[in-house]
């Protein structure tokens, strides 16, 4: 029998955006992009969630939300920053409530480049964290198996 592997969950979460790349996340759940062919099912649970990927920038009153969202996911986990706002702040980088892109405030895995981003390139970044996600999880497996938890 072959090794069995959990689905990875992913959780959607938008910082402070124009909502565009929104608009292409939710594009790839439907028939025409269908990310979830590849294993990929969507939560609003952080406590189940393996993948949190986040579009728009982070600002003053994101920040919390972003930081306690990620300290709810188990490990291992993999964080996805969706468009330019996400990976530096965008073009709202400038403002004086911004605090840039999300690597400001969590450690970000993977970037989507793109204003908005297209589905295709929303569907790849999400293909490379399924793929990180599995490295991390047998790095996880074998250190937890050395400490012999």
């Amino acid at each position: 029998m072959g090794k069995l592997a959990k689905s990875p969950w992913m959780l959607h979460y938008d910082g402070s955006s124009c909502n565009g790349c929104d608009i292409e996340v939710l594009a790839c759940t439907t028939p025409v992009y269908d990310v979830e062919r590849f294993g990929i099912i969507n939560t609003g649970d952080p406590f189940q969630a393996d993948i949190l990927l986040i579009t728009g920038g982070i600002n003053s009153q994101s920040e919390s939300v972003v930081k306690q969202i990620y300290s709810q996911m188990p490990n291992p986990k993999v964080v996805v920053a969706v468009g330019i706002c996400a990976c530096t702040g965008g073009i709202f980088k400038e403002c004086y409530n911004i605090k840039g892109g999300v690597d400001t405030v969590i450690p970000v895995d993977i970037y989507v480049p793109g204003c908005a981003a297209r589905p295709q390139a929303i569907i790849d970044g999400v293909v490379k964290a399924v793929e990180l996600l599995q490295k991390k999880r047998e790095a996880f497996a074998s250190q937890r198996k050395k400490s012999g938890t």
